[in-house]
């Protein structure tokens, strides 16, 4: 599949899909963390939530869409699957990913991201106390994976496609912007353990 066609159908999919779900959920309390998973044939949607952490600490974005993929009754192999997220998995998530059988991941904001323009740090807080890694130092391509960034999707195509890609992609993160100012103004009023 080229570059351009799968940057544009993840982007769509976190505009379309997943943001509707995030927006009621931040509004519950949680967090602005969402995933997806397509089929790789046709990159149709499978399935997509978001984050529900006030339910369940562990109900990342991530973990919370595989939990939900597995109540399904007829479900496609992994291997036949891409798995989006909107922001890129915490170490939890990334193991989440790994013992569900995905070879692939890709997000669309960085850990620095989360830490920088969010304020939820504890991703790279994590990865550092825990395992040692500083950011970015888990691999990303490796026996079990490939992840990539869709940015890195959008910095290599052709300059009149990458102009759309852009432009979605800034109206994207301007909606993240302001479910971020609204989870960061209520979150002292929900029971998550790492707010």
């Amino acid at each position: 599949m080229e570059q351009p066609t799968l940057a544009r159908r993840l982007l769509d999919v976190i505009e379309n899909d997943i943001l509707p779900l995030t927006e009621k959920g931040v509004a519950a309390g949680n967090k602005i963390f969402g995933a997806a998973i397509l089929k790789k044939s046709d990159l149709s949607l499978v399935l997509a939530e978001t984050n529900n952490e006030t339910e369940n600490p562990l109900w990342h974005g991530e973990v919370h869409t595989l939990k939900r993929f597995y109540e399904q009754a007829d479900k496609p192999d992994t291997k036949d699957l891409v798995f989006l997220s909107t922001h890129e998995p915490c170490s939890m998530c990334l193991s989440a990913i790994t013992w569900a059988g995905f070879d692939n991941f890709y997000y669309f904001f960085t850990h620095e991201d989360s830490r920088d323009a969010f304020a939820i740090p504890h991703d790279l807080k994590i990865l550092k106390e825990v395992f040692r890694l500083d950011p970015g130092g888990y691999a990303k391509k490796n026996a079990f994976w490939r992840s990539a960034a869709i940015g890195e999707l959008i910095a290599s195509t052709q300059a009149a496609e990458k102009a759309e890609l852009q432009a979605q992609d800034k109206r994207i993160r301007e909606t993240y912007d302001k479910l971020s100012a609204a989870y960061q103004s209520g979150k002292d009023d929900n029971s998550i353990p790492l707010n």
